[in-house]
This record gives C-alpha cells, structure tokens and sequence, in this order.
C-alpha cells in the first residue's frame, strides 16, 4: 500500500519526482484541504505552481508547508475567483511571470448546503457562482494559452455529482458539481480540436476540515456516515488520493486521456 497522507511521503524512496517537471500549473483554492495537499504534491514532482486562494491565512500557510518541503510556489491570497477580472488577472500575470500555462487545475469550491424546499435564491445562486461559474470563467480566461502548447485542464467534482443523498441537503451542491461533470465532457470534445486535454476527477467524502468539524459535532450520527459506511475501509478518504488523482490527469502519462471522469470515493457510488 502507498502512503495515505503527504506527510508520510517523507523519506527516502518513497516519491520518485519529476512528474510534472518543467510545468506550470494554475491551482485554485490552495489555502486548505485537497488544494494545500495537490500544492505540496504537484511542487514536489517539479511542477511550477502558480496558486490563489480567497482564504490569505491558509494559503500563507500552504506556502510555508510547501516552502518547509523544499518547493516553491506563487500565491495570489485574498483572491475572489467570483469575479471574472479577478480570474483574468490572474491567468494573465502567471503568463506574464512564466511565458506559458501548462495546466489548469479548477480545485476552488465553496457551498452552501440547506434543505432543497428552504434554499434560498441567494444561497443557491452563492453556490452556483463558487462552484460552477469560477470553473467556466478560470477555463475560458485560461483557453488560449493551454491550446498554445497542448496543455491539460483537471477539474474537481464531486460524488453529489453522480448520487443523491438523503441525509445530505446538498441540492445546489449536486447541481453545480453535476454541471462540472458535463462541462468537461463538453470542453473535452471541444478541446480535441486544439489539443486540450479536459478530465474531471470526483471525490467522495474526504477527511478535509468541514468533514472532520462534522463528525466532531455529530460523532457516529454525522450526515455522511451512511456513505462512509460503505466506502472500502469504512473511513472518510485521504486528500492526497484526490491529488494523485489529479497528478495522473495532468502528467504525460494521461496524453491520450479526455473527457474521461474519475471518481475517487473508496467504492461509495458502486453499492446503494
């Protein structure tokens, strides 16, 4: 078995670099859970990282841990990927830094969960901008520039993409991630035309923070405990999974790999 959190990755022979070597990769939302993780492993396997975050004080601290390892990368913290001249900006500085952009990686995200029936337009039009727009708008600013040097572009969606829940209240969430999917399966048949590689990979319930703060509040009782309960080990999965994930995708080694959809949730999606 392969090491379950990065920080086992530690030690000799346990990571043979270079996977990304001479890329630059644009990483949205870096300042905690699955992006500090695909930050730490992305730099160690060369890549030149450019990342944002609306949350400074994590990413200031993702700089640290990857700065602690040894790698570098660029951080652009307050950054609000909901505004679209945010987002251009941004792509535009990392061009102006680097000459290129080799890979996109579209990991920001940020819910609101409420019953479907007491939603209310705000909160579902706050998470349809936070989870489906800055995806749209990161890939279209970012476009030209991967189709100038055949580049890749990973998206995160998720599990509620693909199978409802019934303790979850998580409609606005599913529909957003449900378009993700789509979307790279629309921009994937697009992208063959210029050479850009489109994928998507989706988790299943991860041990990030909010996960963690649930089951902290509801012990055994937590809403996504009927969903652990069927996963491979009976445990919430790592983050580093979802980022070797995402590695795979936007290495080489997945030249011939688009439209394709990953899901990534220890077997929760195959068992009702």
């Amino acid at each position: 078995m392969g090491p379950n959190t990065y920080d086992e990755l530690n030690g000799e022979g346990t990571m043979a670099g270079g996977r990304l070597e001479g890329k630059v990769v644009l990483l949205t939302g870096i300042g905690g859970g699955m992006g500090r993780v695909t930050a730490r492993l992305f730099t160690r396997e060369g890549a030149t990282v450019v990342g944002c975050d609306l949350d400074a004080d994590g990413a200031a601290e993702t700089v640290r841990l990857v700065e602690a390892d040894g790698g570098a990368i660029e951080s652009s913290a307050p950054l609000d990927l909901g505004n679209r001249e945010n987002i251009d900006r941004w792509v535009a500085g990392a061009i102006e830094r680097h000459g290129r952009i080799d890979v996109l990686y579209n990991n920001a995200s940020m819910p609101k969960f409420a019953p479907f029936a007491q939603m209310s337009g705000e909160e579902y039009r706050f998470t349809i901008q936070n989870e489906l727009d800055l995806v749209w708008h990161a890939c279209q600013s970012a476009w030209p520039h991967l189709a100038a040097v055949g580049g890749a572009i990973v998206n995160i969606g998720s599990g509620a993409g693909i199978q409802g829940a019934r303790a979850l209240p998580q409609a606005a969430h599913a529909a957003a991630k449900g378009a993700v999917i789509a979307l790279t399966r629309q921009l994937a048949a697009e992208g063959v035309a210029v050479g850009v590689r489109v994928n998507c990979v989706s988790p299943g319930v991860m041990a990030t923070p909010p996960v963690l703060a649930m089951f902290e509040q509801f012990g055994e009782n937590a809403p996504v405990a009927p969903i652990i309960e069927r996963t491979i080990d009976g445990k919430p999965g790592e983050p580093l999974a979802v980022a070797y994930a995402g590695l795979y995708l936007a290495s080489e080694e997945a030249k011939w790999v688009t439209g394709s959809h990953l899901v990534v949730d220890g077997g929760a999606s195959a068992m009702m």
